[in-house]
């Protein structure tokens, strides 16, 4: 664990404490943390934070110094009565050693506990920047950089706790700030010192939201959004976005929320040694290969808990690494969202498909909030990546062993959303598509065994095609006007009576038993199908 003694004192100088002295050679690296009391034996203190409790303003000189002595970095005392703090101030620039006042009314096992965190972060970042360049960690946070820039229409930036560039999205129409940025792979210390001042690093640091930060053209500083990148109370670094010359994309501080989100588990999984990334396990979930109490112990999801899965996809490519291409950007906006909307939720791809799995929902209906969400992120798909995407949202299953059932049931949604017409909506749930489901399977059934087919519609079809007839439209008009002639004929906008001479020469060329309601039904799916295979077929003009 090291790090530069300012950068772990960033929120916590001029609010919990003081900095009167930094040693003469500049901020030294702190390489860890003690805390000791009078009692205890000053040891080999090398590059270490001493916090020296139990003692207070001219009590804490000795110990100061034995601290010096033991090759401390800097040691933290309270000063107690005002004087004191002159007294240790000159007794530590003597020594050389930094001192760092604190505050009366701070407790130290708070401010221990929040510098202790701050150098497990740095920790951690040192450890993400040490790998090759490479790396699948590295990899990833560089894709997800790539995959932000897209969606919120900015430039895209990944630091850890000190202020270094982990990854960053490609651009030309850089800013200043930006420019050094990238150069020296650190935020300039002018300008972060600029946006201490400001408040922006403190509101980034208090929490999970998005921040603002405005233009300041006389610095070369164009507008940014803001968000810090947190693992539980753990700060473990920030996302910064610049604007370009357009405005931000609609919802992109909810895509920037999921960003983050994405970019803390990156991160942690690069320090736990993690292999199997969670969409490869969500993959074995959806397609039954896992043991799924094995896998949510993994994943820290309730086996027992409702989930339900939602399926992207858009048209068929014939081209296999354009879809993969296709696949893996809409993967990515579905990722930020999904994260953003749920925290917990995993995504991943099976054959081109994207799916997102929610555990934790209600078990008895589909939030409207989730509705919102999934209409956003084909929005999104369609709007920023170009790809003319579709959703199909299952039914909650009651735990995590229906996974691939719901799986099913949302690819059966999709493939009713792809046959309907231009008119069909581009998100849906089953209850909303039960019926085009149903027939779906059932064209696919028909088409899948000739030989259930009744063979008086072929006839049709052969005398339309010799005699040039209409046989085959008139009689699917008529099962479609559910045998009312008049509203029938008016759709084919021929005269009633042609439209019954029609029918009864259909019914002498196929023998179909019109008046038997089981025929009937057999016969209408049986048009449809033909319709919609002519329909595919038929070139166009």
């Amino acid at each position: 664990m090291s790090t530069r003694l300012d950068q772990l004192l960033d929120g916590i100088e001029g609010t919990l404490a003081e900095l009167p002295v930094a040693p003469a050679t500049g901020h030294p690296t702190v390489a860890g943390l003690a805390i000791l009391d009078p009692d205890d034996e000053f040891r080999d203190h090398h590059g270490e934070l001493v916090l020296m409790i139990g003692v207070r303003g001219r009590e804490a000189l000795p110990f100061l110094r034995a601290a010096a002595r033991s090759g401390a970095a800097a040691v933290a005392v309270k000063p107690g009565p005002s004087g004191a703090v002159e007294e240790l101030a000159q007794a530590a620039i003597e020594a050389g050693v930094g001192l760092l006042a604190v505050r009366p009314q701070v407790r130290w096992d708070q401010l221990g506990a929040l510098l202790r965190e701050r150098l497990e972060s740095a920790e951690l970042a040192t450890e993400l920047l040490s790998g090759p360049a490479q790396d699948k960690q590295s990899e990833d946070l560089f894709a997800l950089a790539e995959s932000t820039a897209l969606v919120t229409g900015g430039i895209v930036s990944i630091e850890d706790t000190a202020n270094r560039v982990l990854a960053y999205s490609r651009s030309d129409d850089v800013d200043e700030l930006r420019r050094l940025s990238i150069l020296g792979w650190q935020g300039p210390e002018k300008y972060m010192s600029m946006l201490r001042e400001w408040g922006v690093m403190a509101r980034l640091r208090a929490g999970e939201q998005v921040v603002h930060v405005e233009a300041h053209p006389e610095l070369g500083i164009r507008p940014r959004l803001a968000i810090g990148i947190r693992a539980g109370s753990r700060y473990l670094g920030t996302i910064w976005v610049q604007r370009l010359a357009e405005p931000f994309a609609p919802k992109a501080e909810d895509a920037l929320v999921g960003a983050a989100r994405l970019a803390a588990a990156e991160i942690l999984r690069r320090r736990t040694g993690t292999r199997q990334h969670p969409d490869e396990q969500l993959v074995e979930l959806l397609t039954g290969r896992a043991n799924t109490d094995l896998v949510a112990g993994r994943l820290g999801l309730d086996p027992a808990a409702p989930v339900l899965v939602v399926a992207f996809d858009g048209p068929a490519e014939p081209d296999l690494p354009t879809r993969e291409l296709h696949s893996e950007q809409a993967g990515a906006v579905v990722s930020m969202y999904a994260t953003a909307y749920h925290r917990a939720a995993l995504v991943g791809a099976v054959q081109g498909r994207v799916y997102a799995m929610l555990s934790g929902v209600r078990a008895d209906r589909i939030d409207p909030v989730l509705l919102a969400w999934v209409r956003d992120v084909v929005d999104v798909v369609r709007s920023r990546v170009g790809l003319p995407w579709r959703a199909g949202i299952s039914s909650p299953v009651g735990s995590l062993a229906g996974l691939p059932g719901a799986r099913d049931e949302a690819d059966r949604v999709l493939d009713a959303l792809a046959r309907g017409s231009g008119a069909a909506p581009l998100v849906a749930t089953i209850s909303e598509l039960r019926a085009d489901v149903l027939f779906g399977e059932l064209f696919e059934l028909l088409a899948a065994r000739p030989e259930l087919r009744h063979p008086g519609i072929a006839a049709l079809v052969e005398q339309d095609a010799r005699r040039g007839g209409e046989l085959v439209g008139s009689l699917l008009a008529y099962l479609d006007a559910l045998g009312d002639v008049r509203a029938a004929a008016e759709a084919l906008h021929v005269h009633p009576n042609t439209l019954r001479h029609r029918l009864r020469r259909a019914r002498d060329v196929s023998g179909l038993a019109l008046d038997d309601p089981a025929e009937r039904l057999s016969c209408h799916l049986q048009l449809v199908l033909l319709s919609r295979t002519l329909a595919r077929t038929r070139p166009a003009h």
